[in-house]
C-alpha cells in the first residue's frame, strides 16, 4: 500500500498553472490573474520541485498548522466571549443599580444593543481583512474592543452603557467571520468542522475560568465596587492579547511565516479539493448579490434567528436566575463552572462527531436543539423548590452552542467564494439582539415568557436544518444528473461560487 497522496484527475495535472497568466520566450511568469484566480496561483506557480507529497508529509504539515493557528484562534474567542458575558457577572456586583440599569428593560436592552453594534461594524471589518493583512485588522480590532471596554467604568449612566455596549459589539464584529475566513483557507472541507468547534469550544470553557477570576476579584475591598476591577482587569488583558496577535497570528498559507516553500505548496495544493480559493482581496458585489437570492443562505438565516434566542439566558441571563435560585453573589458565580465546562465538551464532541459523520451532522443539530428545548421546559415549568433540577437546565441549555458550531462548519464548508464571511453575521443580528427583549426584568429570575419563546424557536430552528439539508441533497443529486462529477478544475478561480461551478458539491450526500 503506498502513501503517495491520489488526488482527482483534475489534480494530476499541471498544479503549478496559474488561472491566468502571461510568459515571455523563456516561459517565465510575468503576470498571474488574481483578479478572476485566487491568490493561490502565485505560490502554485513559484513551485518548482515535487507536485505529490505522501499521507505522512500532509499529516505533519496538519499538525503543524494545528500547533501554529488553533491556540491563537482559542484564546482570542476565550476572551471575546468572556468580554461580551461580562455584563451578566458584574450585574451581581451592583453594575444594574449604579448605571440605573434596575429600571425597567434597560438591561435587557443593554444586553441587545450590543449585537446592534455588530450590524454595524462587521462588515467593515471583513472589507478591511479581505483588503487588508487580516492580522493587521484584526489586532487592531482586538486592541480597540479592549479599549471600549477597559473604558466602561467611565459610563455614569444607562446611556453611556448603551454607547459602551453598541462600539464594543461593533469592534467584536468581525472576530467570528475573519476565523472562519482563515479556517477556509487553511483546512480541507472535512477538517473544517471540528477546527471551528475547537475554538468555538471556548465560549463554554473560559465561563471555567472568568467565574474563579471574578469570584477572587469579587472579595476585593477598595474604594471602587467590585465591577470596576472587573472591567480594568479584562480590558488590559485583551489589550495585550490585540498586540500580541500582529506577532502570532497566521493568517493563510500563502503569507504565513515559518513554513518552507515545500509546506506552502502543499498546504495550497491541497486546498482545492475545497472549490473554494484561499486568499482573494477583491470583493465582489455580484458573489454578495447571489448570496442575498439563495434560499439556503435565508435558512441558515432563520436557523440562527431561532436558535439564538436561547443564547440570552446563556450568556447575559444566567448568572441571574442561578442568583434567583436562593444562592448569594459569589456562589452564583462558582455555580456557573459546570455550565461552562459542559458547554465547551458539547462542542468539541458535536463537531468532532460531525468531522467524522458528515452524514449525521443535520441529525446532531436537531438533537442539541432538542435538548434546548428540555431544559427551557424545565426551566419554564419546574417549581422553584426542584433546585436539582432547575441548576440541570441551566448547565444543559447551552447545548444549543453546539448545534450552532456544527452549523458553522457546515456553512462554511458549503459556500465556495468569499461568501460565506458575510453569511455567518445573520446570526448576531437577529436572534442575539432580539433574545434579550423577551427576558423582562417584571419576569426576574424564573423568566417565563422568555423560556416560552424559546421553546418556539429552538424547534422552529431545528425544522430549518432540516429542510436545508433536504435541499443540498436535492442540489447535489441535481448536478449529478447533469452527468458533472466533483472535480476541482476551477478551485481557485474566485468568480466561481458554489452556485455557478457545477462541480461543487454540498458536504451532505444523501438523505440517510
Amino acid at each position: 500500500m503506498t502513501d503517495r497522496v491520489k488526488r482527482p484527475a483534475s489534480l494530476q495535472e499541471d498544479i503549478s498553472k496559474p488561472i491566468s497568466q502571461d510568459s515571455d520566450e523563456n516561459g517565465s511568469i510575468k503576470k498571474i490573474d488574481t483578479i478572476h484566480g485566487d491568490e493561490a496561483v502565485r505560490v502554485l506557480a513559484a513551485y518548482e520541485g515535487d507536485h505529490n507529497w505522501t499521507l505522512q508529509e500532509e499529516k505533519r504539515l496538519r499538525r503543524k498548522i494545528d500547533f501554529r493557528l488553533l491556540p491563537v484562534l482559542c484564546i482570542t474567542y476565550a476572551f471575546l466571549y468572556a468580554d461580551k458575558v461580562l455584563l451578566g457577572q458584574a450585574a451581581l456586583f451592583g453594575i444594574k443599580h449604579d448605571l440605573g440599569l434596575d429600571t425597567g428593560n434597560r438591561f435587557s436592552m443593554a444586553s441587545s444593543i450590543f449585537y446592534l453594534g455588530f450590524i454595524f461594524g462587521a462588515y467593515p471589518v471583513i472589507l478591511l481583512a479581505q483588503r487588508f493583512p487580516i492580522e493587521r485588522v484584526g489586532s487592531l480590532a482586538i486592541i480597540v474592543w479592549g479599549i471600549t471596554l477597559i473604558l466602561t467604568p467611565a459610563c455614569t449612566e444607562f446611556r453611556g452603557v448603551y454607547a459602551q455596549r453598541f462600539f464594543l459589539g461593533f469592534t467584536e464584529a468581525g472576530i467570528s467571520p475573519m476565523f472562519m475566513m482563515i479556517v477556509g483557507g487553511w483546512y480541507k472541507k472535512d477538517e473544517q468542522s471540528f477546527r471551528m468547534g475547537a475554538w468555538y469550544a471556548w465560549t463554554g470553557y473560559v465561563s471555567i475560568f472568568s467565574p474563579l477570576v471574578n469570584y477572587g476579584i469579587g472579595h476585593i475591598k477598595g474604594p471602587l465596587s467590585q465591577w470596576y476591577y472587573m472591567y480594568f482587569f479584562a480590558g488590559g488583558l485583551t489589550i495585550i492579547w490585540g498586540i500580541l496577535i500582529y506577532f502570532v497570528l497566521p493568517p493563510d498559507p500563502i503569507r504565513a511565516k515559518g513554513f518552507s516553500k515545500r509546506q506552502r505548496f502543499i498546504a495550497v495544493s491541497r486546498m482545492r479539493t475545497n472549490n473554494s480559493g484561499v486568499r482573494n482581496t477583491h470583493f465582489k458585489i455580484a458573489q454578495a448579490v447571489e448570496l442575498w437570492m439563495d434560499i439556503k443562505f435565508w435558512l441558515i438565516f432563520l436557523f440562527a434567528f431561532g436558535s439564538m434566542f436561547s443564547n440570552a439566558p446563556i450568556s447575559t441571563f444566567q448568572v441571574i436566575i442561578i442568583d434567583g435560585f436562593g444562592f448569594n453573589e459569589l456562589n452564583s458565580l462558582l455555580l456557573m463552572i459546570p455550565s461552562g465546562a459542559y458547554a465547551g465538551t458539547m462542542m468539541l464532541l458535536t463537531t468532532y462527531l460531525a468531522y467524522k459523520f458528515a452524514g449525521w451532522r443535520a441529525y446532531i443539530v436537531i438533537l442539541c436543539q432538542l435538548v434546548t428545548v428540555l431544559a427551557s421546559l424545565l426551566l419554564w415549568l419546574l417549581p422553584q423548590s426542584a433546585l436539582g433540577g432547575l441548576l440541570f437546565a441551566c448547565y444543559v441549555l447551552p447545548t444549543t452552542g453546539a448545534a450552532y458550531a456544527v452549523t458553522m462548519g457546515l456553512l462554511l464548508s458549503n459556500i465556495a467564494g468569499y461568501r460565506n464571511a458575510p453569511s455567518h453575521l445573520q446570526a448576531c443580528i437577529s436572534g442575539n439582539f432580539a433574545g434579550p427583549q423577551v427576558f423582562r426584568e417584571q419576569d426576574a429570575p424564573r423568566y417565563n415568557l422568555g423560556f416560552i419563546v424559546v421553546v418556539i424557536t429552538a424547534i422552529a430552528a431545528a425544522v430549518f436544518v432540516l429542510i436545508y439539508r433536504i435541499i443540498c441533497v436535492i442540489e447535489n443529486r441535481r448536478r449529478d444528473r447533469m452527468g458533472t462529477t466533483e472535480e476541482f478544475d476551477h478551485a481557485f478561480e474566485d468568480d466561481l461560487t458554489d452556485k455557478t461551478n457545477m462541480q461543487f458539491r454540498k458536504i451532505w450526500a444523501s438523505i440517510a
